[in-house]
This record gives structure tokens, sequence and C-alpha cells, in this order.
């Protein structure tokens, strides 16, 4: 089973992928780097948080 992501990140993923999803790849380590760039103010957890979740929407092609 899989962790239970909680409303503030799937706004701010949700916010993200609006703006940057072009940049965005099925790479991890890059989305961190992206996200950590574009995301001002979030901690080192939450950067990975939204990364994974961001790289696993990349990989299943979910568009908002």
């Amino acid at each position: 089973m899989g962790r239970i992501k909680t409303a503030k990140i799937k706004s701010v993923t949700k916010e993200l992928f609006k703006e940057y999803g072009e940049k965005f790849t099925k790479n991890f380590d890059d989305n961190k780097a992206l996200v950590s760039e574009y995301a001002s103010g979030a901690s080192k957890k939450l950067r990975n948080i939204i990364a994974g979740y961001i790289t696993r929407l990349v990989r299943t092609k979910k568009e908002y």
C-alpha cells in the first residue's frame, strides 16, 4: 500500500505541474532539483515527497 498524500502536497504539486509540467521528467533526482528551484521555502522532506509525487504523475502520464 502506498503512502497517503496530504492536501498541501497535492495542491503544491498541482500548481508546479501546471506551471512547469513540461520540464519534469521520469527521473526523481532531476525532479528533486527542479522542485527545490521552483518551490521556495520547502523543507528537505517536503521537497522529496513533492518530487516523488511529480515523478509518479509523469510516469503515469496524469494531467492537471
